[in-house]
């Protein structure tokens, strides 16, 4: 069997198999763009994610991601059920119970408070073009009027507010100013148009506080003609932290 089908709750999900599993776990939470339908998804239609899927596969991993309700937006609903599928898998599926993430822009959001909430299950951590916070995002698109609306409809229906509470929640939200050392992370920034080096400055801000007594985060950046080596990047960097199980 290639891959399993389910939902949990309302919402579709999928495991992939490996062709010689190694026993670990990816865990996948993808970007604004990511779906998980029935008998489609982001993750198999696109071709580039297709290929990093299928490279996960070769190299033994069982990868396995939900549709974590669509623009989630980091929510505390998204939250929760990433966390459900995480158990989810651990008891049904043959793999150490300390997996790998692979996050890509607003999923950050969900794997950022993973690390919290499944504190000790997190072998290493993979954020590609991340998005750390709701507050710099929604500044970002404030000077672009018809994607900040969009952006605040997109908040407003995760969090299941109304729109127009929405600046006052995130204000009320606490800024990211460090980021966690609690697993190994590595953050590549894929550098395909102005969003992305913001994203990547912020990246810069942060590593810049951090405390690297024991840390272990590194940041790589790649250049749009060099995507393919996004893969060897990820493997590369999960396998040096699978000594230990």
């Amino acid at each position: 069997m290639e891959n399993r089908n389910f939902q949990l709750d309302t919402e579709w999900s999928i495991v992939h198999y490996p062709y010689q599993p190694n026993g670990f776990g990816i865990l996948i939470i993808g970007d604004e763009r990511s779906f998980v339908e029935k008998d489609l998804n982001f993750w198999t239609q696109n071709e580039g994610r297709l290929t990093l899927i299928n490279h996960f596969k070769e190299k033994g991993y069982t990868a396995f991601y939900s549709n974590l309700y669509g623009k989630h937006w980091g929510s505390n609903k998204a939250t929760k059920l990433a966390k459900q599928l995480y158990y989810y898998v651990i008891r049904r599926e043959i793999l150490n119970e300390k997996i790998h993430i692979f996050a890509e822009g607003m999923g950050a959001l969900v794997a950022l408070r993973l690390l919290e909430e499944l504190k000790g299950k997190i072998r290493s951590i993979v954020l590609v073009n991340p998005i750390y916070s709701l507050k710099s995002q929604l500044e970002h698109e404030k000077e672009h009027k018809f994607f900040y609306k969009k952006l605040t409809r997109e908040i407003a229906a995760a969090y299941e507010i109304d729109p127009k509470q929405v600046e006052a929640m995130i204000e009320g939200m606490e800024e990211i100013d460090s980021l966690s050392t609690s697993a190994p992370m590595k953050i590549i920034h894929l550098l395909n148009g102005s969003r992305a080096y913001k994203q990547s400055a912020l990246t810069n801000l942060l590593m810049a506080k951090l405390n690297q007594d024991g840390a272990v985060i590194s940041v790589s950046y790649l250049l749009p003609e060099k995507m393919t080596q996004l893969k060897q990047y990820t493997c590369d960097f999960y396998k040096s932290f699978e000594t230990e199980l």
